[in-house]
């Protein structure tokens, strides 16, 4: 064996001298990127026996969902959740807790425990699985070969490449981010103490998740929305009765309004200038801390595609075949740097399917229809399926049901002034043939009660189906079961 030097001695994680040296046997698949996409892919080629290499950058498994986006904001959501509790309604269930308090320090550290143990275990799952795991940077040099630099610098030759590089923060170039005072979602995941007044850019999914954990901590919360409804995507019906609640609970909220400048003052607060979507007379609004939060975008810069002709739609989106084939032949794209919506849960379903497809065992479909959106916060929101909104648009006829929280026996016996007792399920179904169209839900553990929807119209259920099922009660559950009964008939408790 070639010994290079006394650095080479000390093997790097997952790599051996030999690669490094650069005559390593050519690989089965490299992946590019590490996340929920990525590092699925690597594992289920490498359960397919397939000799996988995956590149990551970040120096950590996981992606931006494990490590500053889904993870860690669920941590927050749920410590912050239990504060407020605490502070607001415990009382009214006989528990007495006197000056409420919490500790931000030792809520940051419980969410950097969950997010370290869960990256460990991917690592521990590679191992298992037999996959490489290359920190450092892939650049495509070919269809057959990546070039890594950073920690593990060399080059991979390899029969197939899988780039699942995730997506980056969409900048707003009137508010540039410092992730002090004007920050991203990463930014608002570390703040080193709670800001007396946050305003929020963007009332979609992140802005309103991260803004509900520092409100539930003490922050005046304000979103500014160009348009003028929250949650773009979701069923209009279901987007109103969110804000409303988000709303009684004191998020403030400033819609069709636009960003069009900011400054940053010496004593640390921000200046926002502000006008109508449309036009108008500009106002201001301050701030201490400023989250922006108007989406995402398909990170796909530095990895070689215009060099090796990967062809890429206006968004930057890599174009994909139903097969996930790049028009390079060997060359695979996932997750959100193709089209359609950026989710952890969709980047891992492309990812197990293109690993089947790379292994030759391919012929798995995904019903990109069945695939479920959530917001966490308090009440959760989820969908799946078409909005009422799209059915008309599309002039589809459909039957219609909804069934409260408030009629739910499991929701009213856990409510104390209408905190979980709130929202309702939403059910759609084709006029004549009964089959679910879409299901939305605003209220408590919609993130959960979803699933049973999404299985129901992966197989084509009817809503007598799933109205005529068996529920245990007490349960949320049944109010998924009464909304289905009020879609083709007439439901029991409301």
């Amino acid at each position: 064996m070639l010994r290079v030097g006394p650095v080479l001695r000390r093997p790097v994680s997952g790599f051996s001298r030999r690669w490094l040296s650069g005559t390593a046997e050519e690989k089965d698949l490299v992946v590019i990127g590490g996340g929920p996409g990525g590092y699925a892919a690597a594992i289920r080629a490498g359960q397919l026996g397939l000799k996988v290499s995956c590149i990551e950058k970040r120096g950590t498994l996981g992606g931006t969902c494990l490590n500053v986006g889904c993870i860690p904001s669920k941590a927050l959501l749920h410590s912050s959740h239990l504060f407020e509790a605490a502070r607001t309604t415990h009382a009214a269930h006989g528990v007495i807790v006197d000056n409420v308090t919490f500790d931000l320090s030792a809520m940051m550290g419980h969410k950097e425990k969950s997010v370290q143990g869960l990256t460990q275990g991917i690592e521990g799952l590679f191992k298992k699985n037999k996959v490489e795991y290359v920190k450092g940077a892939g650049q495509i040099v070919s269809s057959g070969e990546v070039r890594v630099t950073g920690e593990h610098a060399g080059s991979l030759k390899t029969k197939n490449i899988l780039i699942a590089t995730g997506s980056e923060v969409t900048p707003l170039p009137t508010v540039p981010i410092d992730e002090e005072t004007i920050v991203s979602s990463t930014g608002a995941l570390s703040l080193k103490e709670v800001p007396k007044r946050m305003v929020v850019i963007g009332g979609g999914v992140i802005g309103l998740e991260l803004g509900s954990v520092w409100r539930r901590l003490g922050s005046t919360v304000t979103v500014i929305e160009f348009l003028d409804r929250i949650v773009p995507g979701v069923d209009t019906e279901i987007a109103s009765e969110f804000q409303r609640t988000l709303k009684k609970q004191g998020i403030k909220f400033q819609m069709k309004t636009k960003v069009v400048g900011s400054e940053k003052r010496s004593d640390g607060t921000v200046v926002l200038t502000v006008e109508p979507a449309q036009g108008g007379n500009q106002t201001t609004v301050e701030a201490d801390v400023v989250l922006v939060a108007i989406g995402r975008r398909p990170h796909t810069e530095g990895l070689g595609l215009e060099a090796v002709g990967i062809e890429m739609d206006d968004k930057r989106r890599i174009k994909t075949n139903k097969d996930f084939r790049t028009n390079v032949p060997n060359i695979y794209a996932i997750g959100d740097v193709i089209a359609g919506p950026m989710l952890a849960h969709k980047a891992e379903d492309e990812a197990l399917v293109a690993a089947e497809i790379i292994a030759g065992k391919g012929g798995a479909h995904i019903d990109y229809n069945c695939i479920p959106g959530v917001i966490y916060t308090e009440p959760e929101v989820a969908t799946v399926g078409k909005t009422e909104d799209q059915l008309k648009e599309a002039k589809i006829a459909y039957n219609k049901g909804t069934f409260p929280f408030k009629a739910n026996s499991r929701a009213r016996t856990n409510d104390v002034k209408g905190d979980v007792a709130t929202g309702m399920v939403k059910v759609l179904a084709d006029k004549e043939t009964d089959r679910i169209l879409g299901v939305h839900i605003v209220g408590p553990n919609a993130g959960e009660l979803i699933a049973e929807a999404v299985l129901a119209m992966e197989y084509g259920a009817s809503s007598e189906d799933i109205g005529r099922t068996s529920h245990a009660h007490p349960t949320l559950s049944e109010a998924l079961r009464e909304a289905a009964m009020a879609t083709y008939d007439k439901p029991i408790h409301f």
